[in-house]
């Protein structure tokens, strides 16, 4: 399907069943942490997700590429962000499968009502540092930066939001996993699954990946480690399978 491409979008390939985004490089572009959530969130046949601050829509694309979920819903407060992902899924022909709504983070239990989730995925801004930003209102800024949603507001609306027994995949940085933690357990989202993420074997995590289920059992199952890069420049065997590229 033809869509309109507004000033400063572009069209870019997904690389997975012909899919397209359309994005705008002056306001955000997904990053390889939304690919990796894709690749770590386990979605089954059947099951209804929700992407809370979705962007323009990339983790709904690719999952519902990669999965057999049932249906797919994004949640975005950014209008113009939300504008694009609803036009990405006209573009693929993917209305009945995947819905965008303009919305706020803090009220997603308000907006959908509780308990109706089997999935939620989130990759939420990671900053809470706010010095040196001058317009906080800035694309780049919200979705970097914790101004319009905090991490404590993402847990407790999922765990409004899943079933129980549902499965919440969240990608984030090492330095507050102590905290993701504990607002899981405050929320009743038990840890189940922790990946770290290493641009090189010989370097600290940047990133973690961490499943965690609404009123699961106490136990936590540590992965081997991720690893970005094999050498400067050349993507690791796994991460090529993650992006589709083998």
């Amino acid at each position: 399907m033809k869509v309109e491409l507004k000033e400063g979008e572009r069209i870019d390939e997904l690389e997975r069943k012909d899919y397209k985004i359309i994005q705008d490089r002056n306001r955000f572009c997904f990053g390889m942490d939304a690919v990796l959530l894709s690749g770590f969130a386990e979605v089954r046949k059947g099951d209804k997700v929700l992407d809370l601050g979705t962007g323009t829509g990339i983790i709904p694309l690719l999952l519902e590429a990669k999965t057999e979920g049932n249906h797919f819903t994004g949640l975005e407060i950014q209008e113009q962000s939300a504008d694009m992902a609803k036009r990405s899924v006209l573009l693929n022909d993917l209305q009945d499968k995947i819905n965008i709504i303009n919305g706020d983070i803090k009220e997603a239990s308000d907006i959908f009502g509780g308990a109706i989730f089997d999935i939620v995925t989130c990759n939420p801004p990671y900053m809470t540092e706010h010095h040196g930003l001058k317009n906080f209102e800035e694309p780049k800024a919200i979705a970097r930066h914790e101004i319009k949603c905090n991490l404590e507001d993402v847990i407790r609306e999922t765990a409004k939001v899943l079933k129980p027994g549902g499965r919440f995949y969240m990608v984030h940085r090492p330095r507050r996993l102590v905290e993701i933690i504990h607002l899981m357990h405050k929320y009743k989202i038990e840890p189940k699954r922790l990946r770290m993420v290493h641009p090189f074997e010989d370097k600290d995590a940047n990133m973690i990946l961490i499943e965690g289920h609404r009123g699961g059992g106490v136990m936590m199952k540590v992965e081997p480690p991720l690893i970005v890069y094999q050498s400067q420049g050349v993507f690791t065997e796994e991460i090529l399978k993650i992006y589709g590229k083998i």
